[in-house]
């Protein structure tokens, strides 16, 4: 079950729906354990090729190319500046870069009519209930829950 709060935009004075995460983020550990309950393989191994995945996209994605894992998507770097840009061609150089950030593009899968008819990382299933309004233990949550933010359990 996915969370969600009612927010107000300021920009337009419109409501509008706002994911809500709660507790502690999933540790490598626990995503470990599922991996290996559902396969074959060892939680030890599991854990180890995790563990090591970051410094093996960060390798191929240094030589410029980008990372596709299948069932999970594409990784790439992307380059800021924070300068608004140089007057010729011949002035842009990588000293102009101040900054990389890491972007990620869900896998899709596409009919005929190149429309996207699934997201690999998205759960066609999901339900939301709004965050404060349901819970196992009957107190509602806290209700101020923050996208990204560490939360009270709104399961109790």
């Amino acid at each position: 079950m996915a969370f969600f709060r009612r927010i107000q935009k300021k920009v337009n004075n419109l409501w509008y729906p706002q994911s809500v995460t709660w507790g502690k983020a999933v540790t490598t550990r626990e995503v470990a354990d599922e991996l290996s309950a559902i396969s074959t393989v060892t939680r030890g191994d599991t854990f180890a090729v995790m563990e090591n995945l970051g410094r093996v996209l960060s390798g191929f994605m240094g030589q410029g190319r980008t990372v596709k894992i299948d069932g999970v998507g594409t990784f790439y770097y992307t380059a800021s500046s924070t300068k608004k840009g140089v007057q010729t061609a011949e002035e842009v150089s990588a000293s102009l870069i101040n900054g990389v950030r890491v972007r990620f593009l869900p896998e899709v899968e596409r009919n005929s009519g190149s429309q996207v008819i699934t997201r690999s990382m998205v759960n066609t299933k999901v339900v939301w209930k709004e965050w404060g309004k349901t819970s196992a233990s009957g107190n509602g949550g806290n209700g101020d829950g923050a996208g990204g933010g560490e939360e009270e359990n709104p399961l109790g």
